[in-house]
């Protein structure tokens, strides 16, 4: 796997990680992330149930298998996501809370976190690849060229999660 395409998981791994930070409004990222115990098999919430996103602070998860809906209301009780499901017994409803400031604030902490820990992806793999430019044994002129692109590259990624971390801090802190 090249260098870029590394930065480039390294990116989509704190956007995801993003997502499923809560915002006050229905996202179903939310849910990224919760296994069900369907028929006892761990499965991912999205393989077994449309997720719709009818108002703005709601979730509704509609299994294909109606069967499936206690269990899905379990697996989201022990997620943890501070969010209580209500079951009808077709499908679950999710109501989203208000966020306290507080709260918002907390939030914006841990995207951050987020993002830092994405940065420090990003430095490991700069360093494994400065590395392997070393071991190659290029002549001087080349491996500072490559040096170079390497550091342009990073700076890009870097920016790239800068940007998301301030997406995610203005969803967050907006009222």
């Amino acid at each position: 796997m090249d260098t870029e395409n590394k930065m480039k998981n390294a990116l989509e791994s704190v956007k995801s990680r993003l997502g499923s930070i809560r915002a006050g409004r229905a996202n179903p990222a939310l849910l990224n992330g919760i296994m069900v115990s369907y028929y006892g098999t761990p499965t991912p919430i999205q393989s077994i149930a449309n997720i719709m996103v009818p108002e703005a602070r709601q979730l509704l998860i509609k299994p294909f298998d109606k069967n499936a809906v206690k269990d899905i209301e379990k697996a989201i009780n022990e997620a943890n996501l501070g969010i209580n499901p209500t079951n009808n017994g077709e499908m679950v409803i999710l109501t989203i809370p208000e966020l306290t400031m507080d709260r918002r604030k907390e939030y914006v902490k841990q995207a951050k976190a987020i993002g830092e820990e994405g940065k420090v992806a990003l430095r490991n793999i700069r360093q494994d690849a400065k590395d392997e430019i070393t071991k190659a044994k290029y002549p001087e002129d080349e491996e500072k060229l490559y040096m170079e692109d390497l550091q342009e590259l990073i700076d890009k990624y870097n920016k790239l999660i800068d940007e998301e971390i301030k997406i995610k801090e203005s969803e967050l802190l907006q009222i």
